[in-house]
C-alpha cells in the first residue's frame, strides 16, 4: 500500500513536472528550440538518476526550467544538440551543487555555468565540466575569497591544486 501511494505522488509530480516543462517550448521556440514529450521524459529521467547518485531530493522542475531558460539563448545549442546540452548540463550541475557544499545558490550556479559555457568554453560541455566547474569547486573547497573568479590562469590552478593535493610539481 505505501509503495503504490509513493509511486501515485511520484507519477503525479512527474506529470506536473512535464507539463512545467513543456510551457517553456514557448519561451524556446524564439531560438530554433523545442522539447518533445520523450525529450522532457530524458531529462527527467536524467534529473532523477543525478538526484539519486548525488543524494538529493527535489520537488518540481522549478531547476530544469532555469537551466532551459538560462541557455536557451546561447549561439552553441541548436535542435539537433538541444536535449544532450540539456542533459549533460543538468547532470553537471546537481553533481557540482553537490561538490561545492552549497556555498554556491541555484542561480549563481547556473548563471556562472552560461557564462562559461558562452565565452570560454566556447559551447564545450567537457571544457565546462572539467576545467571551469573543477576549477569552481577547487575554489569553494580552499577557501579562495572570490570562488566564482573563472578566470584563473591554468598554471596557477594547476599549481595550486598540486600544492594542496601533496603532490610534487
Amino acid at each position: 500500500m505505501e509503495k503504490s501511494l509513493m509511486f501515485m505522488k511520484n507519477s503525479i509530480l512527474t506529470k506536473q513536472t512535464l507539463s512545467e516543462i513543456q510551457q517553456i517550448n514557448e519561451e524556446t521556440l524564439e531560438y530554433g528550440l523545442k522539447l518533445s514529450e520523450n525529450d522532457i521524459k530524458a531529462i527527467l529521467e536524467t534529473r532523477n538518476t543525478a538526484l539519486s547518485s548525488n543524494g538529493r531530493v527535489e520537488f518540481g522542475g522549478g531547476l530544469i526550467k532555469k537551466i532551459i531558460t538560462a541557455f536557451c539563448d546561447s549561439p552553441f545549442i541548436h535542435q539537433h544538440n538541444y536535449v544532450e546540452t540539456i542533459t549533460d548540463l543538468v547532470d553537471a550541475f546537481y553533481y557540482f551543487k553537490n561538490e561545492t557544499l552549497e556555498e554556491i545558490s541555484d542561480d549563481d550556479l547556473i548563471e556562472f555555468m552560461k557564462d562559461c559555457f558562452n565565452e570560454k568554453c566556447q559551447g564545450d560541455l567537457d571544457l565546462l565540466r572539467y576545467r571551469y566547474l573543477y576549477q569552481l569547486v577547487h575554489n569553494v573547497k580552499y577557501g579562495a575569497n572570490d570562488y566564482l573568479k573563472e578566470d584563473m590562469e591554468e598554471e596557477e590552478f594547476m599549481d595550486d591544486y598540486m600544492d594542496e593535493e601533496g603532490y610534487e610539481e
